[in-house]
C-alpha cells in the first residue's frame, strides 16, 4: 500500500516541493494542459518552464524511485516481447528487466510513474507486478523506436498492402488525393521512416527500389546500414507522399526533382532536403537530415586541439580578407562556417550570407537564398549584396569564376569573406583559384586562411579494445621500430555493435603568412606550398588524424579513409 500512497500524489505538487516551479506557473500549465489535453510534465516542458531532467531529478528527490540511463543497458528479447509498442507509446513507458531476486516483478521506466493507470494496464497485459523507475520521455520514446521501430513500420506497411488489394485498383492516384487522411498507412509509414531515422542519429534516408523489394537504408556517422525492406508495390505511393510533403511535382516521375521538409521531431526542429531520382526500377529518394540546433555550434564543440584553436581565433580575427572551408560532401564544412559566423555575429557588424540553400537560420544575420529562376544566382546575389554596406559576406559555396572572382575583389576592397571549396586539402584550395581564373597576386592578397576538415567516427567508450599496432598499421601510422599501443572497435549495446559513437573532425588549418604568400605569388605546385606551410606550422590531415588514433580518439581505418584521399 506504501507504493500506491506515493502515487497518489500529484507531479504539480511534487515539482513545487522541489522548487523547480511556482503556483503561478502550476496554474498556467494546468490551464494550457486542458486546451492540449497533453500531459502536465510534457506541457511544463513544451512552455519551457522546466526541464525533462527537473522532472526525473523531482520524482528521483520526492518519491526516492530509481532513476535509469536507458541508453547504458540492452534489454532481452524476452521482455521486449511482453509488451506491444502501442501501450508504451500511450503511456510514454518501457519495461526493461525482471527484478534480481524477484522474477515475478518487472522493472518499468516512466516518464510519469504517478500513472496508475499505465501501471494497472501493463500489469494487465504482461501479468507481472510493476515497479516503476524514472526515465526522460526523449530517452524513453528513442528506446521504444530502437527496439520496436522496425516491427511498427512493417506492420504499418502491411496494413497499406492489404488496404491496396481490398480497397483500390489504382491506389497510387488514390492516395495522392487522400494525403490530408493522417492515420492512413502511407503517412504513417513515411513519418515513421522520418522519425526512426532521427533517433538512431541518421544524417541520410536512402529509399532505393529494385525488382522485387525497396531497400531503406540510414547513414548512421558516415556509414550507409540497411534497416528495413518492404514490398515493391509501396513504392509509388511512399515516393508520392514525400513529394507531397516536400512540394513537389507528384505526376513528374522522368524527371529529377529537389524539395525541402521541414520536422518536428521530439520538440526538435529538423530541415530535411528531398531528391527524387529516376531509376530503372523507379524513383529514388534520398533525404538528408539537418538539425538546425546541430548546425549552430560553439567553436569549443568542434574539436579543435589548443593550438588549432588558437590557429582559428586568429584567421577569425582578420578584418578583410577571404577565409576558405575545404573537403567533399559531408565533411562538416557547413558546421564550421555556421560556427564561424556565429562567432563573428556581433551588433556593430552587418553579416550576409548567401546560400543553397540556407541550412540554419542565425538572428542578427541577413540571410539570402539562392533562386535561379528569378535570376538570383551566387554571383547577381554577391553584386546587391556589395551594395547592402556589408562587413562579413558568406558565400555558401564558390561554384563559379564569376562568384570567385567577386568574392576575391570585395576582400581586397576591405570585406571579410568564408566560403567553402571542395578539394582534397588546404594547399590544393590555392591552386583551384587559379584553375578558375584568379591571379596568383590576388589570391596571395586576398585569401587570408583556409581549413581543411573530415570527419572521422569516434570510438565507443565503453568497448573499445586496446591493442599493440601490426606493420601495416603502423605503416599507416608513418611510425617505425617503436611499439605503438592503438585501440580498435569492438561492438556492444550502446553502439547498436558498431564499435562507434558519434563523429569528430580532423582540421588541417593554414594560416597564410607571409612565406606562404611568397610561395603562391611565385605560381608554386600544391607540393611546393604544402611544404612552405609546413615549414611554418602546419599541422597535415594526416598527422592530426594519428594525433587522433594515438589518443584512441579513433581507430586506425577511419584514419585510412583519411590518408586514401590526401
Amino acid at each position: 500500500m506504501e507504493f500506491y500512497s506515493k502515487k497518489r500524489k500529484r507531479l504539480g505538487d511534487l515539482l513545487i516541493a522541489s522548487n523547480c516551479i511556482t503556483q503561478e506557473q502550476l496554474i498556467g500549465a494546468l490551464a494550457k494542459q486542458k486546451e492540449t489535453h497533453k500531459k502536465l510534465g510534457e506541457t511544463l516542458v513544451d512552455m519551457n518552464m522546466i526541464s525533462e531532467q527537473d522532472i526525473v531529478e523531482a520524482l528521483h528527490t520526492q518519491l526516492g524511485l530509481d532513476v535509469i540511463n536507458l541508453s547504458k543497458i540492452r534489454i532481452e528479447e524476452s521482455v521486449i516481447r511482453l509488451a506491444n509498442e502501442n501501450i508504451l507509446h500511450k503511456y510514454m513507458m518501457i519495461p526493461y528487466e525482471f527484478k534480481e531476486n524477484d522474477p515475478n516483478v518487472l522493472r518499468v521506466a516512466m516518464a510519469d510513474p504517478l500513472d496508475i493507470v499505465a501501471i494497472d494496464d501493463l500489469a494487465i497485459v504482461t501479468n507481472y507486478q510493476i515497479e516503476a523507475v524514472v526515465a526522460t520521455e526523449t530517452e524513453i520514446a528513442a528506446t521504444i523506436e530502437k527496439y520496436y521501430g522496425n516491427a511498427e513500420a512493417m506492420a504499418v506497411a502491411e496494413r497499406y498492402s492489404k488496404e491496396r488489394e481490398n480497397l483500390y485498383q489504382n491506389l497510387e492516384v488514390k492516395e495522392e488525393d487522400r494525403d490530408d487522411v493522417k492515420n492512413s498507412p502511407i503517412v504513417l509509414l513515411v513519418k515513421k521512416i522520418i522519425e526512426q531515422a532521427v533517433r538512431q542519429r541518421a544524417s541520410d534516408i536512402h529509399i532505393e527500389p529494385f525488382r522485387e523489394s525497396i531497400r531503406v537504408r540510414y547513414r548512421i556517422d558516415g556509414v550507409l546500414a540497411e534497416v528495413m525492406k518492404y514490398d515493391c508495390s509501396l513504392l509509388s505511393a511512399l515516393v508520392a507522399r514525400i513529394k507531397v510533403i516536400g512540394d513537389m511535382d507528384i505526376s513528374e516521375k522522368r524527371k529529377p526533382q529537389d524539395g525541402r521538409i521541414t520536422s518536428i521531431i521530439d520538440k526538435q526542429e529538423y530541415d530535411i532536403r528531398v531528391s527524387v531520382l529516376p531509376t530503372v526500377y523507379g524513383e529514388k529518394v534520398v533525404m538528408r537530415i539537418t538539425a538546425k540546433h546541430a548546425l549552430t555550434k560553439s567553436k569549443l564543440e568542434l574539436g579543435f586541439s589548443n593550438e588549432e584553436m588558437d590557429k582559428f581565433n586568429r584567421i577569425l580575427s582578420n578584418p578583410y580578407g577571404i577565409i576558405l572551408v575545404t573537403g567533399p560532401t559531408g565533411s562538416g564544412k557547413s558546421t564550421t562556417l555556421y560556427t564561424a559566423l556565429s562567432e563573428l555575429n556581433k551588433e556593430d557588424v552587418n553579416i550576409i550570407t548567401v546560400e543553397d540553400p540556407v541550412e540554419a537560420n542565425i538572428d542578427g544575420v541577413n540571410q539570402v537564398q539562392v533562386n535561379p529562376k528569378a535570376e538570383l544566382t551566387f554571383a547577381s546575389a554577391l553584386r546587391s549584396i556589395l551594395r547592402q554596406d556589408p562587413d562579413i559576406i558568406m558565400i555558401g559555396e564558390m561554384r563559379d569564376s564569376e562568384t570567385t572572382e567577386i568574392a576575391v575583389k570585395a576582400s581586397i576592397t576591405g570585406h571579410l569573406v568564408v566560403s567553402t571549396l571542395h578539394t582534397n586539402d588546404a594547399a590544393g584550395s590555392i591552386i583551384r583559384l587559379v584553375d578558375m581564373g584568379i591571379e596568383p597576386y590576388l589570391i596571395a592578397d586576398s585569401v587570408v586562411g583556409v581549413i581543411a576538415q573530415r570527419l572521422v567516427r569516434r570510438l565507443c567508450s565503453h568497448c573499445k579494445r586496446e591493442k599493440i599496432a601490426d606493420a601495416v598499421e603502423m605503416q599507416v601510422l608513418g611510425i617505425e621500430n617503436k611499439e605503438i599501443r592503438i585501440y580498435e572497435p569492438c561492438g556492444c549495446h550502446m553502439c547498436n555493435d558498431t564499435g562507434y559513437i558519434g563523429r569528430i573532425g580532423v582540421y588541417e588549418i593554414m594560416p597564410i603568412t607571409a612565406a606562404v604568400k611568397e610561395s603562391i605569388s611565385k605560381k608554386a605546385s600544391v607540393e611546393a606550398i604544402k611544404r612552405t606551410a609546413e615549414e611554418e606550422g602546419l599541422v597535415t590531415l594526416h598527422r592530426a588524424g594519428v594525433k587522433h588514433v594515438l589518443e584512441g580518439i579513433t581507430s586506425v581505418t577511419e584514419l585510412m579513409k583519411i590518408v586514401a584521399k590526401v
